[in-house]
C-alpha cells in the first residue's frame, strides 16, 4: 500500500514537470551575464519580409565572442544561420531587394561580399589593396560607395618592417599614440566590376550618404587627427565622378550623420550647435545644400536624438529620442517642428532600419527584465512584435525589481534616478545598497536590462542608479548643470539620494557601497575623499590628477566645460578638482581596476591613486589588465573584474568571504569524463 502511495507521488511530481516545468528560479549570476547571447543592428529587407542581424555568443575556451549573420522572418518563427564565417558585419540589402551585401574579413584583408537573396554562395567583390572601412549601396541597386584608408607605397610598408615607426605626433595624419592614415571615397560598379577613386584629398572621412539620383555625395570630414578637436569636422560635397568638391560648412561645432532628402535639395546633419562646441543634447538641422541656407529642425525636443530617417514623401522625419529613462521612437514634421512620439515603452526602443516604404521598422528594445531582443514595430499601425528570443533560459532567473524615485539635491534641484530591489523585498527591510555612478559625465541612467543589477539583487542588494546634473537625455539646462563643476553639485545629487534611500527605510546606513566606471570611477575617487560614509568602492578606468591626464587622454570636454581652460592656466583649479589633492581623507577600503591600452582615461591615474593610499598603509587594491582598452572584450577579464567586485563588495560591507566558483572549460570536461571512463 505504501509503496503504490509512493509511486503515484512520484507519477503526479512527474505530470506536474511536465505540464507546468520546473518551476524553480534561480538568482541571475555572474556566469549568467557572461554567457548572455547578443543580438544587434537588425536590417530589414526593402520589401520589409525579412530581418537580417548580428548575432554574437561566448567562446569560452578561445577566449572571446563569435559573430555570425543571422536572419528571420518578419512574420516570425524560428531564425537561423545567414553566413558560416565568423565576423561578418555590416550587412545591407540592396535598394531592389535582390542582393545583400556585406563585409568579410579582419585589418586589411577586408573586403565587400555579395550573394543573391534567393540563396546561393556569397562571393567575394571587391578586391581593393587596402581595407574597406565602410560602404553604402548606390541607388537602383548599380554600385557601392565605399571608405578606405589611403594605401601605403611599397617603399613606406618596407621601411615600416625594418623598423621605421616612429609616431610623429599629430603630423598629418597620425594621432597620439600610432601612425593613421587619410580615408578617402571610392565607387564601385557592379556591372563592370571596377573601383574608382573618388576624392584625392588629405582628410580623414567619418561618415556620409549618396544623394537619390546617385550623383553625389555629402560627407564628413577632418583634415587633421588630433584627440581633441572634434570641433573641426565640416560637411562637405562631391560630385560623382568628376569629383569635383564644394564646402557647405565652415564653423567650431562638431557635425555628423548627414542624410540626403528624398528630393536631392536638402540634408539633415546632428550638431549641437552652428557655431561652438557647445554642451546640448543633440539637435538635428536642416540645409538647403544649392543655397547653404540651414536652420534647426528639432528644437521642440527636450532629449537626445540617436539616429533618423526621412518619411519617402520628404515631409516628417522619424528618430529614436531618449527622453529621461525611456526610449521611444518619433515623428518630427519638418516644416512646423512638431514633434510626435510614435512608441510608447517603458524601456528602451529604438529603429536600426526600416522597409522601403518606411511602415516598418527593425528595432531593438530592452527593459529592466528583458534583455535586448529584435522586434518588429509596424508604423502604420502602431503595432510592436518580437522577432527573437536570443535568451530563452533567462525565464528561469530572478530579476530585480526597478522603479524611477525622485529627490531634491543640496540646492534645491530635482534629481532622477533608478533604484533596483530584490524580487522578494519587503517593505520595512534594510538592505545593503550598492549606490552606482554613470560614465560620461553626460551618460545617463535608462531603464534597460542590467546585469550588474540583477546579480547584485540576488545577493541581497539594493542599487541606486542616479542621474545627476550633467546627465544626457533631460534638458540642455541639466545637462550643464556640472559646468566648471565636476565633484561639486553631482557629489551632492548622489549623497542626497542615498539619503533619500535611507530615509524611505530601505537602506541600511551602516552597510553602504559605491561603483563606478569612467567619469562613475571619477566621481567615485573624488567621493571617497569628500566623505567616509561608505564601507566599500569598486572604481574602474579613473583619473585622480586632472592636469597630468590633461595631454595623455580624452580631455577637451575638461577644458571646454567641466573645469575650464588648461592646467598653465587655471592651475589651482585643475589641482583643487583632482581626487589625488585630498587623497589623505579617503577611509573607505578601495578597490581599482583598469586597462593597459586605456587611452581615454590612461592607466596611471590609477596607479596614482592606488600609490597613494597603499604608502599611507589604507585598504587598497589595484588589477591591471593586459591588452584591455577603455571598455573591456575579453571574457575572461570580465568575469574576474566582476568577479573580485563582488567579493571586495560581500567582504567589506557585510564581512562575507564570497567566492564563484569559474566554469569549465571543455577540455576540462572531456578529461573528467574520460577519466571517469577509465
Amino acid at each position: 500500500m505504501r509503496a503504490r502511495f509512493i509511486i503515484q507521488i512520484a507519477l503526479i511530481m512527474v505530470l506536474s514537470c511536465l505540464v507546468f516545468g520546473d518551476t524553480e528560479k534561480k538568482p541571475f549570476s555572474v556566469d549568467d551575464a557572461i554567457n548572455m547571447v547578443s543580438v544587434s543592428n537588425p536590417q530589414i529587407s526593402p520589401d520589409g519580409k525579412w530581418i537580417l542581424y548580428t548575432k554574437s555568443e561566448l567562446k569560452w575556451d578561445d577566449n572571446k565572442r563569435e559573430r555570425f549573420l543571422w536572419v528571420v522572418s518578419a512574420d516570425g518563427g524560428e531564425a537561423f544561420k545567414y553566413t558560416n564565417t565568423a565576423g561578418d558585419s555590416s550587412p545591407q540589402w540592396s535598394p531592389d531587394g535582390k542582393y545583400l551585401a556585406f563585409l568579410r574579413g579582419r585589418g586589411k584583408k577586408r573586403q565587400i561580399w555579395l550573394m543573391r537573396t534567393t540563396g546561393g554562395e556569397a562571393t567575394q567583390l571587391t578586391k581593393h589593396k587596402g581595407a574597406i572601412s565602410s560602404f553604402k549601396w548606390c541607388p537602383e541597386s548599380k554600385g557601392f560607395i565605399f571608405q578606405a584608408s589611403d594605401i601605403k607605397s611599397k617603399e613606406e610598408k618596407e621601411k615600416e618592417k625594418k623598423g621605421d615607426d616612429v609616431v610623429y605626433v599629430y603630423e598629418g595624419p597620425n594621432g597620439q599614440y600610432s601612425r593613421g592614415s587619410w580615408s578617402n571615397l571610392w565607387h564601385f560598379c557592379l556591372e563592370c566590376k571596377e573601383e574608382k577613386q573618388i576624392t584625392k584629398e588629405k582628410m580623414r572621412v567619418q561618415s556620409y550618404d549618396v544623394s537619390p539620383d546617385g550623383k553625389r555625395i555629402v560627407y564628413i570630414y577632418r583634415t587633421e587627427n588630433q584627440r581633441n578637436t572634434g570641433n573641426l569636422s565640416e560637411i562637405a560635397l562631391v560630385t560623382i565622378p568628376e569629383g569635383t568638391i564644394s564646402r557647405l560648412t565652415n564653423n567650431h561645432a562638431p557635425e555628423r550623420s548627414p542624410l540626403w532628402a528624398p528630393d536631392g535639395k536638402r540634408i539633415i546633419y546632428i550638431a549641437p550647435d552652428d557655431k561652438n562646441w557647445k554642451l546640448a543634447n543633440s539637435k538635428i538641422w536642416l540645409m538647403d545644400v544649392g543655397t547653404r541656407e540651414y536652420r534647426i529642425i528639432s528644437g521642440k525636443f527636450e532629449g537626445n536624438i540617436r539616429g533618423y530617417r526621412w518619411s519617402p514623401d520628404g515631409k516628417f522625419i522619424i528618430f529614436n529620442g531618449s527622453v529621461r529613462t525611456k526610449g521611444n521612437i518619433f515623428s518630427l514634421d519638418v516644416n512646423s517642428g512638431d514633434v510626435k512620439q510614435l512608441t510608447e515603452k517603458e524601456g528602451s526602443m529604438r529603429f536600426s532600419s526600416f522597409s522601403r516604404n518606411l511602415k516598418k521598422a527593425a528595432c531593438m528594445y530592452s527593459d529592466n527584465q528583458t534583455p535586448s531582443d529584435i522586434w518588429l514595430v509596424d508604423l502604420d499601425l502602431l503595432k510592436e512584435k518580437k522577432l527573437t528570443d536570443a535568451n530563452p533560459w533567462v525565464k528561469d532567473r530572478i530579476f530585480a525589481t526597478m522603479k524611477v524615485i525622485q529627490w531634491k539635491s543640496n540646492d534645491g534641484l530635482p534629481i532622477e534616478g533608478l533604484l533596483y530591489l530584490p524580487a522578494d523585498y519587503k517593505q520595512g527591510q534594510k538592505l545593503p545598497l550598492i549606490l552606482n555612478i554613470h560614465g560620461g559625465p553626460a551618460g545617463v541612467y535608462t531603464n534597460r536590462f542590467s546585469s550588474g543589477m540583477h546579480i547584485f539583487a540576488g545577493l541581497g542588494y539594493a542599487s541606486l542608479a542616479p542621474n545627476v546634473r550633467g546627465s544626457s537625455g533631460y534638458t540642455d539646462k541639466l545637462l550643464r548643470g556640472n559646468m566648471e563643476d565636476i565633484g561639486g553639485g553631482d557629489y551632492w545629487d548622489l549623497i542626497t539620494g542615498v539619503d533619500e534611500v535611507i530615509k524611505k527605510g530601505i537602506a541600511d546606513r551602516g552597510k553602504l557601497g559605491v561603483r563606478g566606471w569612467s567619469y562613475g570611477g571619477i566621481l567615485g575617487g573624488w567621493t571617497l575623499t569628500q566623505t567616509d560614509r561608505f564601507k566599500a568602492a569598486a572604481l574602474g578606468a579613473m583619473v585622480s590628477d586632472w592636469a597630468s591626464e590633461y595631454g595623455m587622454g580624452f580631455s577637451y570636454d575638461v577644458r571646454l566645460w567641466y573645469i575650464g581652460g588648461t592646467p598653465w592656466d587655471n592651475p589651482e583649479k585643475y589641482r583643487e578638482m583632482s581626487s589625488l589633492t585630498h587623497i589623505k581623507n579617503v577611509k573607505t577600503p578601495v578597490i581599482l581596476f583598469h586597462g593597459e591600452r586605456d587611452t581615454t582615461c590612461t592607466i596611471g591615474q590609477s596607479m596614482n591613486y592606488f600609490t597613494a593610499l597603499h604608502e599611507m598603509g589604507k585598504t587598497v587594491r589595484f588589477l591591471r589588465f593586459p591588452r584591455e582598452p577603455h571598455g573591456f572584450r575579453e571574457p575572461h577579464h570580465q568575469r574576474i573584474r566582476t568577479v573580485e567586485e563582488i567579493a571586495w563588495m560581500q567582504k567589506h560591507i557585510q564581512g562575507i568571504e564570497w567566492t564563484c566558483e569559474r566554469p569549465k572549460e571543455k577540455k576540462e570536461e572531456e578529461k573528467e569524463k574520460e577519466k571517469d571512463k577509465n
